[in-house]
Parts: structure tokens; sequence; C-alpha cells
């Protein structure tokens, strides 16, 4: 592992955030065809396609309360975790036809002008209400008279206007922040045209392009499918107006099917595709063109863009990158192709904790079993993008060319932006045109007259393996086989049948870690497959007989699924004494304590794995007293209060699954001041309240899904991040290391990893760091690591890796 480099570099402070641009719906009308405005969606047309939208909860950045009255001494903070609710803000699916309606939802009471005139603009009249945005109205605006002829956009005769009032959250500052976007992004391909912009009274007004429906519209009212013809064209052309964008120097943040526009209809743009909705795009580079890549930041309580669509590391409050785009595109593409996306569906206060986790959860195979390959390998590349890889536009272009049309002129999306991208890579025939080279190669007949049926059966190279097959088995005898193939280490790799009895194949190889079937009268039984799913087992085979029953075989497997581990921190120190103990059950750990404190060591750090219990004590802790309780509940609060009331200071502290806990509490402490929490999430948004208030975090702990953090004042630190992912967060901590930081505390569950990294006040002889993760106990690792001076530091048990 690196050494932690000695300079200290501040953390950034992200970008400011735009106001979140919500769905906004539009009303029919009867003039050029159907229009909507940059940024508004059309009003569903089905129940069905109502129910989605409301499924879209689109959240933006939510800022932290203002410090509330600090309490003096020492406090405990014990919050139900109804009072962490984040705030979000969900789009709205209603309707308006009026500027008096649209005002109410707006929130204020300032009237819309019945004419617009700004920033040289010709004079407009005020007409329907097209949609709402997240904190803007839009309206048709019809030219009456004036502008200036020599503008761009002087001359068309209906525009849409966006309203934004002055005292709107993306309007604190001043303009709204799109208006800085589309000053450096308006024009670029694919991205609509602002004529113009000013202040008239009490609204910040955009006059823009009229655009057509959207790929949602176009999905919606085509039965919910699109072809891959279809998509492969949105693909392209799609990659090629991010292309631009990035290279513009920012990132989209809320790519989805209802930011993907068409031209209007019956003009020459109807086929262009355009991205529109920059309320929530960030730079992903400083300055100009040649600037560096923005640093990487996490901020847990920050989400921002579509739940559905949103990266994973959008969902886990990651600085914004170009990889999040494209990991966005991939769920579009697929959802416009499949119809459907797993994750679809979560309800309730953590639905995307809940999202995040099924996106984490499900492999790319997994997502685009029903998609032609480019799709899967497409999500394979982008979702395996470091936060500052460039993406390889033109090879992720070529992927999709197999599914294009031979004619560019005759697609059903226009893919001119797209190729100057094929062009450069060749413009390789896809495979789906091979067998046109091959028209005249003997082909193998086929139509042979009378029908036959015969079975079929593939073969595959593998590394020696043991495998076994049965057929012509009856329904009775079924049970028998598969329980002496399970006993013999065998699962069923695959399953088939032919005149009501059953073939199956049982192998060495399969992969999976354990096995249920059920033999059904019915095909496809879905109350038991539902119920399977719910266990985390999928369907690996299965198979239908002529009188309707159907084997469906479901397994578990390696790959997703969550993988606990010890990990282990270790810090460079002076030659010291340090005793480790591990699996200790409760009625073993005052033993251990006694002993060591008798030799002259005190607990350094505590932590548990299956209700049992691990401890460090050392010489080297600095502390001249220290006291400890085993107690059935996680935090044993009176008990807390009664020691500090003795100048005790917790300094360390463990949970264990069945909800009890270990608390260790010393004396010799340079802490003034204490405070934790316990909380069924991870407390970020405390964490960062308490920041402002001079704590910081010097011990954490799990118990089961609850978390127990620790924050103190006077702990020697100047600075302190978080990094917590659903697996271990390993490019975070090499980032925050390079940055100065060290690991200062550690904690898990079976979902979730949360590292709390600090810079020291003052800097240490020697900041040498290295992390260890291990199934088992690390405890040969600890006498290597003593062998170089590198002494535990901190230990927790849980979720690192798939």
């Amino acid at each position: 592992m690196p050494e932690l480099r000695r300079r200290v570099r501040r953390s950034r402070v992200p970008d400011a955030v735009a106001p979140n641009q919500q769905p906004a719906d539009k009303n029919q009308r009867k003039s050029n065809g159907k229009a909507v405005a940059v940024g508004v969606t059309e009003r569903p047309r089905t129940r069905l396609a109502a129910r989605r939208l409301k499924e879209e909860d689109k959240v933006i950045l939510q800022e932290n309360l203002k410090d509330s009255d600090k309490k003096k001494g020492k406090e405990v903070v014990v919050e139900e975790e109804e009072e962490e609710k984040e705030v979000m803000a969900i789009g709205n699916d209603s309707g308006g036809s009026n500027k008096a309606a649209a005002q109410e939802e707006e929130g204020n009471t300032a009237p819309f002008p019945e004419r617009v005139q700004v920033g040289g603009s010709p004079l407009y009249k005020v007409e329907r209400k097209l949609g709402k945005g997240g904190f803007g109205q839009v309206f048709v605006g019809r030219r009456i008279s004036g502008g200036n002829d020599r503008s761009a956009g002087a001359s068309i005769l209906e525009v849409a206007l966006k309203f934004e009032h002055r005292s709107s959250k993306g309007c604190n500052y001043g303009p709204p922040h799109e208006w800085q976007v589309y000053n450096t992004l308006g024009g670029s391909h694919g991205v609509p045209r602002v004529h113009f912009k000013g202040r008239q009274g009490d609204y910040y007004i955009m006059v823009m392009d009229i655009l057509g429906p959207s790929l949602w519209d176009i999905w919606n009212t085509s039965g919910q499918a699109m072809s891959s013809e279809m998509v492969a064209c949105i693909a392209v052309e799609s990659l090629s107006i991010l292309e631009k964008m990035h290279a513009k120097g920012y990132v989209h943040g809320d790519v989805k099917p209802e930011n993907f526009l068409l031209g209007q209809p019956s003009t020459s743009q109807e086929k262009k595709l355009f991205l529109v909705d920059l309320g929530l795009a960030t730079k992903w580079r400083e300055g100009g063109g040649n600037g560096q890549h923005v640093e990487y930041d996490q901020r847990p309580d920050m989400f921002r863009g579509t739940v559905r669509y949103a990266s994973a590391h959008a969902h886990l409050g990651r600085t914004a990158s170009r990889r999040d785009d494209l990991e966005s595109l991939a769920y579009t593409l697929i959802f416009l192709h499949r119809g459907r996306l797993p994750w679809q569906g979560y309800q309730g206060d953590n639905k995307s904790f809940l999202v995040c986790k099924k996106k984490m959860a499900t492999s790319p195979d997994m997502l685009c079993c029903f998609c032609p390959a480019p799709f899967k390998q497409f999500l394979e590349i982008v979702v395996n993008m470091k936060f500052d890889e460039e993406p390889n536009y033109g090879k992720l272009v070529s992927l999709f060319q197999e599914l294009l049309g031979e004619n560019p002129a005759i697609r059903p999306i226009n893919t001119e932006g797209a190729q100057k991208i094929i062009f450069q890579v060749g413009q390789k025939r896809g495979r789906l045109s091979i067998g046109e080279e091959e028209e005249d190669a003997p082909r193998k007949k086929v139509r042979l007259g009378v029908p036959a049926t015969q079975w079929i059966s593939i073969y595959n190279a593998r590394q020696p393996m043991k495998q076994r097959y049965h057929y012509n088995v009856a329904d009775s005898r079924l049970a028998q086989h598969i329980e002496r193939g399970t006993a013999d280490g065998l699962l069923i790799s695959c399953v088939s049948s032919c005149s009501n009895l059953w073939a199956l194949i049982m192998d060495a190889g399969t992969g999976f870690t354990n096995q249920v079937y059920e033999l059904s009268p019915v095909f496809l039984h879905k109350e038991w497959i539902m119920e399977q799913w719910e266990k985390n087992y999928y369907i690996s085979s299965i198979a239908g007989a002529t009188n309707g029953s159907s084997l469906v075989v479901m397994s578990k497997v390696r790959l997703g699924v969550p993988a606990t581990q010890w990990i282990s921190i270790y810090n460079a120190r002076q030659p010291m004494k340090q005793r480790y103990h591990y699996n200790v059950a409760d009625s073993r750990l005052a033993q251990h304590i006694e002993r060591g404190i008798a030799d002259g060591l005190l607990i350094s750090c505590v932590s548990s794995c299956s209700n049992l219990w691990a401890l460090i004590m050392d010489a080297g802790t600095g502390f001249t007293n220290q006291v400890y309780e085993l107690s059935p509940v996680f935090l044993h609060k009176e008990w807390i209060m009664e020691q500090w009331e003795k100048n005790y200071y917790i300094s360390s502290i463990a949970g264990a699954t069945n909800g009890s806990s270990l608390v260790v509490m010393s004396k010799g402490t340079q802490y003034s001041q204490q405070s934790y929490k316990v909380s069924d999430s991870f407390p970020f948004k405390w964490i960062n309240k308490k920041w402002r208030e001079g704590f910081h975090v010097t011990s954490m702990a799990t118990a089961g899904s609850r978390w127990g953090v620790v924050m103190s004042r006077n702990s020697g630190y100047s600075e302190q991040v978080v990094e917590l992912d659903f697996l271990y967060p390993s490019e975070g901590v090499h980032r925050r290391w390079d940055g100065g930081y060290r690991i200062t505390s550690t904690a898990a569950t079976t979902d979730q990893a949360a590292l709390i990294l600090s810079i020291p006040r003052r800097r240490l002889a020697d900041e040498t760091q290295e992390t260890l993760r291990t199934s088992q106990f690390p405890s040969t690792h600890v006498k290597e690591k003593w062998g170089k001076n590198l002494y535990l530091a901190s230990l927790s048990y849980g979720r690192t890796v798939s």
C-alpha cells in the first residue's frame, strides 16, 4: 500500500448545484403537431404511464439545516430515524392550462407577465403552459412584433418561454445556474438553442426552441417497446452528443429518456436528437480546455439525478464525472429496449438506498440477458470506468454498429453526429452483415419435408470436471437423482423434457453456491419463483413438458452475492507491545482484559464477528485508566452518561449482530466533549452538522444493520471526510491518501462499509498506513506487520466485495 504523502491538501467544495428540473407536463394542441419545450415532458397518455412517471423521484442536492443551538458539556444524541429523513423533490405529473394555476404551483404570488421582451428579443405574447420544471414554468410564446431581425431566432413565430422566479433556490446568487451552462453549451451538437434571456419583473426568462416528443413519449406511444435498431441509433447519437458536451468540460447529470427530445415534427429536424434540461449539469474539468479533472469527493447525503437511471456513484454522493453520464445512458438504453429495469417499484424513504443496492448486485449478464450483445458490452465497459478515466467514445459507438441499418438516410434517428465517430473507427461492418458476404457459400439444408423432432445438445470446452446426466426420469424419481447428485457435490446445470419425462445434467462446475427446484403442474409457477427471488435465488434452468407441467431450478451464484471480511488498518509506530484476541465469548472477555491490564496493556480497539468479540490491547494508548461494559443493548445510554460524569470518554465501541455492544471508556484522552448517535442508516447528516460544531468522528460500530457513531471535540484532527460504499471503497481511499488523509475509524454492516479519514493537526513522524481485507481474522498478518513496526489501529467486520 502507498505511504501517505506529507503534503496536506484540503478537500474541494463541490460545484454549486443547480435547481432540480422535474418532469413537467404539456397540454395537447392542434397546431403544427405536438410541441415539447426544452426540459419538459408530455403528460402521460395512460394510467400506466402516469404511475411510471410518479416513480421517478428526482432528488437534488439537499443542503443541511442550519446549526441548532449548541449544547454545552457532554451530550448524547440518540435520535429516531424518522428525524433523519431526507426531503425529496418529487416529479410532478399534473398539468395546468392557465398561468394562475402555474403561479400557485410555483409557490409565489408574483403574476406571470402577459407579454415578454428580454435581451433584445421580439415582443412575445405568453400563451398556454407547456409544463413545469423543478423551479420554473414553461409557456408557449407567440411573437407579436419587434426585435432585432439580425438576431438568431428573432423571426421564429413560436418559442418556449421558461420562467424562473428570482426567489427560487436556483436563483439565490442571481440568474439560474442553467444559464451559465447554456452560455458554454448552447448551440453545440444536440443541445437546443437559447435565443434570448434576461430578467423581467420577478422572473428570469429564457427564450428557447420548441422541440418535439421525448424518447419517453415515443416509447410510451409505441406500445412501450423499441426495436434494436431504434435503440442502437439512439445509443450512437447520444454518445456523439455526450462526447461534444464532455469536450466542453460538462457532464449532464440527468441522462434519461425524458431528457432526450426529437426536433419539431414536420420540420427538417424531426429526426434529430437533442439532450435537454441542463439544470443539473456540472463541470468535470477545472478552468478551460486544458484544465485538470475536478478532485474526487464523496458526500453521502447528496444525490443528484433521477433514481431510476442514476449511476451507482451518484447514489453514493460521489463527485460527478463522465462515467456517470455513460452509466445513466446504459440504463436508459436497456429500459427503452426491455421496457423495465429490475429496480423499478421500490418505495419509501430508503428508496435510493434499495435501488443502489439492487444496481450494485445486478450483473451486466443478468441485466442484459434479453438484449443484443452490444448492450452488455457497453454496460460492462462503463460500470468499470475509473473516476477520471476518459471514455473511448469511438469504441463505444462501434459496439452498436452491427445493429444499425446500412443506409443512414432511412434510419429512424438522424445519426449524422455519430457518423464522424463511426468514420474514425473505420466503419467496420457488424456481424449482422456478414451473411450478405457469404451469400454464395454452400448452406446446410434445413427444410427436409417431414418435420422431425430430435435432441439438440450443446458442448463447451472446459477443464476436466465431474459431470452426470439422467434422462427419461419420471416425476416420482426426480428427487432421488437430484439428492444423490447433491450429496456427491454436483448441482444442476441444465434441465429438459421429452414425452413428459425429464432430463437433467449435474456437474461440479456450475459456480452456484446453493440450489432449489420445484416440479409444478403449471408452466412456471409465479408465486414460488417470486418467493425464491426474495431469498436471492435466480432462475438458472427451466424445462416444460407437453402436459403443461414445468421444472424450475433456481440458484444462488457467487457473483453478486455480498462477501463479508475483516478490515484491518495498520499504522507505523515506534516498537511497542501489542496483543490481540479474537473469537472471544462473553464469558471469557473479562479474563483477557484483566490479564492484559496486569501486563500494562489497555484496550485500543474492539470489534465483533458472529456475536464473538475481538480486542486489541497495547502499551501505546496514552490512557491512564479504563472501564468497559458488555451490554445486551446497542450503546447503553445510562452507563455511558454515568462514566462521562466521572470524566471517562468513549475510546472504542463494537456491536454484535444480536444487538449487544461492548463500550470502552478511558481517562487520559485529549477529548473535551463527546456526543454519539444510533441510527438505522449511516447518519451522515448528523455527522456533517457536528463537524460544523467542532466535533470529529472518533469511534464507530454497527449492530446488525444499525450504526453507532461517536464524535468528540478536541480530537486532534483538522479535517475529516467519509468514504461510504456497498463495497470496500478502494479508489476513494487511495485518493484520500494522496490528499494527506489517514483512516482513523472504520465500521461495516452486511450491506455497507464506512471509513472515516482524517488529517491530524500535528504531523506524525511516519505517516505510513496500510489496510488489509481477509476472510479470517488476520492473525498471521498482524505478526508480519509487527515486524515492520506497523500496528493494528482499527478493526471491523462487514461488507467489502461481491
